[in-house]
């Protein structure tokens, strides 16, 4: 709807300056001002005008001004100093903006294109850890985001099954007297073993030779019951880290295994395709120098064994068959890897993934103690939040019982980390501070509070919206002002977002959002107005677009707080 706005006065422009018998001026664009005074919309099109008429900008503004037909939705245009101003007719504009808010809102028209999108793909050697959180965050938001932006998107995690970490695992449960317990969470026991065994390998530098020779008979026979042992390592690791993902409410629609690859043929075909590209010594490289990359593309083991940059390669080529665009979610230390593989790829006539890089993620020393092993898993952060969540909502509300308390907890503590996550461009590296992400004054909790607020106050009402004639939309008061304006963003933001691929332009809107409602809530009187009907519908709106915002961001928005 903002975006209506902004095509009426660019519209409405560029008609004025081809009535003085001007050319446009490239694109002409329109911004909004410091203060409401200034009025909704401003262009600065007299400057971009000033070198082809050679004038002053001020005079070339009246010259605009004297010509301009104001579009509908405003209520007029005019010159602040050498800007030309648009102020909205907020009586029709608001009209325009609530008829357009459904359940739906923020759904875009639908695109005729497909993308793929792979986020988490962790190795399934145990547990998802710190490390891993912000590519499934990013990644699930992100492909919700494109999804309401009108996109065909396919999630997929692609399982690496063949690398040498599983193999670690399996050797050590062929050759060791390892049991996984039933009584804890199968991807930590995965995770234990695969430690345990790696400080018998530090030990015995000559047992990783058997590893090596596991793998290679992995890869290169039909051996059905070794075959057997990996895939029950791997599924068992995967269906603990689904069981996190799921807490996180994240999900994927497809699991890509690394071996079918190897299986199917796929990464002999690569390396016969490539041959005229490769060069050989003790390994199969790719030289990569002609295209600025000093560092060669290994696409084989000394023994043979592909790597999992070949296998990632076939992932990549099969991923350009099934789609028209492919966007991968990787750390910042993928940077040279994507570089050598987009090569590759071209070459193979490939479709060349975009990527959202993302740095790292830390935690303040001490703020949270490591309970299982060496890293701090994603269980744990999970656990720690609903905790910390769960101690404040005490304080607060003592009429709760504990199970309505801890299912508001849980609310509260997923949506600190996943809005704490999404908040932060991902070039920006995070250290997440508790305090800030739970905060319910300036965290997620604020915004969810503010949807809360919002189903109270339509509860207490007993508000019907299939009741409501809104054809009298006369809002006066600035924070109604200031709500409606910001309500009319919504899919402006959406569409920005997608087209950039990034996630924290809408939790900024989120926050933008329930700042202005809770403006509006304090200050304005809604049960009891002569204006209760439309301020209703106008909170009713405000319930809607913050509830959607929070669903792009995969995060709760509670009835009750």
């Amino acid at each position: 709807m903002y975006r209506m706005l902004e095509k009426e006065a660019i519209k409405s422009l560029e008609d004025a300056v081809k009535s003085l018998g001007c050319e446009i001026p490239g694109e002409i664009k329109v911004e909004e001002p410091p203060n409401s005074n200034l009025g909704d919309l401003a262009s600065a099109v007299s400057f971009q005008l000033a070198k082809q008429l050679k004038k002053p900008s001020i005079e070339i503004a009246k010259d605009i001004l004297d010509v301009i037909e104001t579009p509908e939705v405003f209520k007029s245009v005019e010159m602040k100093g050498p800007y030309i101003n648009f102020f909205i007719n907020y009586d029709t504009f608001s009209k325009m903006v609530l008829e357009s808010i459904n359940d739906d809102y923020g759904q875009l028209e639908e695109k005729n294109e497909k993308i793929i999108l792979e986020h988490t793909s962790a190795n399934p050697n145990g547990p998802l850890h710190i490390g891993h959180i912000r590519n499934s965050i990013i990644g699930d938001s992100l492909a919700r985001l494109l999804k309401s932006a009108g996109y065909n998107v396919e999630t997929q995690y692609y399982v690496n099954d063949m690398g040498r970490q599983i193999a670690i695992i399996v050797w050590g449960l062929l050759n060791f007297d390892y049991k996984i317990k039933e009584e804890e969470k199968v991807d930590h026991e995965i995770g234990k073993i695969y430690f345990q065994i790696n400080e018998k390998l530090r030990a015995d530098k000559s047992l990783k030779d058997e590893v090596s020779a596991l793998l290679k008979r992995y890869e290169s026979s039909r051996d059905d019951e070794l075959a057997d042992k990996f895939e029950f390592v791997v599924s068992n690791c995967l269906e603990g880290i689904n069981e996190t993902t799921t807490r996180l409410n994240i999900s994927h629609d497809k699991y890509v295994w690394e071996s079918k690859f190897v299986k199917e043929g796929t990464v002999s075909k690569i390396l016969e395709d490539l041959k005229g590209h490769t060069k050989q010594n003790e390994v199969l490289y790719l030289p990569l120098e002609d295209y600025g990359i000093e560092k060669e593309l290994i696409l084989t083991r000394s023994d043979g064994t592909s790597l999992y940059s070949t296998r990632d390669l076939a992932y990549h080529l099969e991923k350009s068959e099934n789609c028209d665009k492919i966007i991968d979610v990787l750390g910042s230390d993928h940077k040279l890897a994507i570089d050598q593989l987009s090569v590759a790829l071209k070459l193979l006539d490939g479709k060349t993934p975009e990527v959202i890089f993302y740095e790292f993620i830390t935690l303040p020393e001490g703020s949270m103690s490591t309970r299982r092993g060496v890293f701090i898993s994603v269980d744990d952060l999970m656990d720690e939040a609903i905790e910390r969540a769960l101690n404040e909502i005490n304080k607060r509300r003592k009429d709760l019982s504990d199970e309505e308390a801890r299912i508001i907890a849980n609310e509260i503590g997923i949506g600190a980390i996943r809005y704490f996550i999404a908040k932060l461009s991902p070039e920006k590296h995070i250290v997440f501070k508790w305090d800030e992400a739970l905060s319910f004054e300036r965290g997620c909790a604020s915004i969810q509070y503010a949807h809360a607020r919002a189903c109270k106050l339509l509860e207490k009402a007993s508000f019907d919206a299939y009741k409501i004639d809104n054809k009298d939309c006369s809002l006066e008061h600035q924070f109604e002002i200031e709500l409606i304006k910001t309500l009319s963003k919504f899919t402006s933001v959406i569409e920005e977002s997608a087209r950039i691929n990034r996630v924290h332009p809408v939790a900024q809107y989120a926050m933008d959002l329930a700042g202005a409602f809770n403006r509006f809530y304090k200050s304005v009187p809604v049960i009891g107005d002569e204006n209760e009907v439309i301020r209703l519908l106008l909170v009713d709106k405000s319930r809607i677009t913050i509830r959607n915002c929070l669903e792009l961001l995969g995060i709760s928005a509670p009835n009750s707080m």
